[in-house]
């Protein structure tokens, strides 16, 4: 049903009620030639008589257009659409159980600072319970280190020293008193610098936001807080969160400084990889977790869309953008997730779901495939981790992804990311980004300005089929288990909003020994399988526990 278009004299009184300047007393001449160019855009011809019928309607929608720019958007203010990676007839994900965790017994103290340094989050924590170490003396190793290397590496941009030691006391006199919040109680992590912490600014990397302090507290550093996690620094990610140039420069990654640790949670990765800190928080929406962690040869951990809460996080995709944590080993990221995840009544995607997990967890009875044909499998180490499976007795199935034009679907992204940061396009100050090329961020957004809303939906539409058929090839495997690049696995599963874990499977020698990665992609709110066959793979292995030489 369409509303009854306004009679001429009706529109001029409504157009004439408009504020001031919101509204032109004649149609731009261009208007017909505008009209012909978006026929252009859209594949459309439009006969003269059609291009001169609409200028009256042009011209309202300026009057439109003119009169959203001038009401204020707050910069956390989200979208009224939101995005549910559970496709239509599907059921809804139960609420519990939740992680099952008991700290380890058989840990003994490090030898040196060094062994303390690469430790686990599951042996730090199992140390503090039994009083071998103090938070004070986990956080003064984080932030020496972090003082140390970051001129190689680039991966810090706030180190928040004094705050940091006052917290690591307060966590320890907690201790003293028999008073544990969490396995993370009194353990030092990193943030990536795209959430809100009211101490410090909040930088996305970019210079335009050199100083910009978010007045408020994200929901993932609030949880980790409570949990008695201890904040050690803010750490770096490409401009605007894509890529690893941020205005800082490039940030490193620590088996070879000589190269850049890709994006856009580019500090996250290189600092857990190095040593500096046990664990960070990162985010994705098309590759940024996923891709450092490949770069830096560590373990990252893409959930569910909507698992974690995003409120106080830097909007890049409100339907795509998801929170995650990058760790040594997949029992820590197990941990980190379970604490972070779960909804805060300010995310109106996040969503509490189970979380079945359990320290000793071996994926037992998982049911596995494997991205079609065993050739896309071809080095050693993938081999290596196709026959560690059939020993287990898990056959991998081939499974092929649904075809899409994932590219075009992309269009979503585009134009998400350009209406975040409209004001910012509009300042003048895009020219102030690190990066300038044809696929950076400010030719990207001048040029989502011609997406068309009609084809925006129409992506949308599209999505919603992928969802569909996404769900009949997950339907039949718990873990599906891919290589580790771009293409159309990273494009299909952020866009379906399926988790991801990059799982270290061997290394490369001619890399410094970086580790090597597959990536294993779960069924929705399907973290525990995943991370259950992680584990399994690390008790076996120790791919997991290289040192760069750099840092070690």
């Amino acid at each position: 049903m369409y509303p009854t278009p306004l009679p001429p004299h009706s529109r001029r009184a409504f157009l004439a009620a408009l504020p001031a300047g919101a509204a032109l007393s004649i149609s731009p001449p261009g208007d017909p030639d505008d009209m012909a160019a978006l026929g252009r855009l859209a594949d459309l011809e439009f006969t003269d008589k059609e291009r001169e019928q609409a200028k009256d309607r042009l011209q309202q929608q300026r009057a439109n257009y003119r009169a959203l720019r001038a009401a204020e958007v707050p910069f956390d203010l989200a979208p009224c659409m939101t995005f549910d990676p559970v496709p239509t007839g599907m059921p809804l994900p139960p609420a519990g159980p939740r992680a099952s965790w008991q700290p380890r017994a058989d840990v003994k103290p490090p030898a040196g600072d060094i062994d303390l340094a690469f430790a686990s989050v599951d042996e730090l924590a199992a140390l503090l319970r039994a009083r071998k170490v103090t938070s004070r003396k986990l956080t003064e190793l984080c932030l020496a280190r972090l003082v140390q290397f970051d001129p190689q590496l680039h991966c810090v941009i706030t180190l928040l020293r004094d705050e940091a030691l006052a917290t690591a006391d307060l966590r320890d006199r907690e201790l003293a008193a028999g008073t544990i919040r969490s396995p993370l109680h009194g353990i030092p992590y990193g943030a990536k610098d795209l959430f809100a912490w009211p101490s410090a600014p909040t930088t996305f990397g970019a210079e335009p936001y050199r100083d910009h302090v978010w007045p408020l507290t994200a929901t993932v550093l609030q949880k980790l807080h409570d949990a008695g996690a201890v904040l050690c620094a803010k750490l770096s990610l490409g401009a605007l969160a894509m890529g690893d140039l941020w205005f800082g420069g490039r940030t490193r990654q620590p088996w070879n400084p000589e190269r850049g640790s890709s994006g856009s949670s580019a500090g996250s990765a290189s600092a857990v990889a190095a040593g500096l800190l046990p664990f960070a928080i990162g985010t994705e929406t098309l590759g940024s977790i996923v891709s450092p962690c490949t770069q830096c040869g560590v373990g990252g951990l893409r959930p569910t869309f909507g698992t974690i809460s995003r409120y106080g996080a830097m909007p890049l995709s409100w339907t795509m953008d998801k929170v995650g944590p990058i760790a040594r080993s997949a029992t820590d990221l197990a941990l980190v997730f379970d604490t972070i995840a779960g909804a805060d009544g300010k995310d109106r995607c996040a969503r509490t779901a189970a979380f079945p997990w359990r320290h000793d967890g071996d994926g037992t009875g998982l049911r596995i495939g494997m991205l079609q044909g065993e050739r896309m499998f071809q080095r050693p180490e993938d081999r290596a981790f196709l026959d560690w499976l059939r020993a287990r007795g898990q056959v991998p199935r081939p499974i092929a992804l649904p075809g899409a034009p994932y590219g075009a679907l992309l269009t979503m992204l585009h134009a998400e990311s350009a209406a975040a940061f409209d004001e910012l396009t509009r300042s003048g100050k895009l020219a102030q980004l690190s990066g300038q090329g044809d696929g950076d961020w400010p030719n990207q957004f001048r040029a989502a300005r011609a997406v068309p809303a009609v084809e925006f939906l129409r992506a949308a539409r599209l999505r919603t089929r992928l969802q569909h058929e996404m769900a009949k090839v997950m339907a039949d495997v718990d873990v599906l288990v891919t290589p580790t690049h771009g293409g159309p696995t990273l494009a299909c599963t952020n866009l379906t909003g399926h988790p991801a874990l990059v799982l270290p499977i061997g290394a490369d020698d001619a890399a410094g020994g970086r580790p090597t990665v597959l990536t294993l992609i779960g069924g929705l709110y399907g973290e525990a399988a995943v991370l259950h066959l992680a584990q399994a793979w690390q008790r076996d292995t120790d791919w997991h526990r290289r040192r760069p030489a750099l840092t070690r």
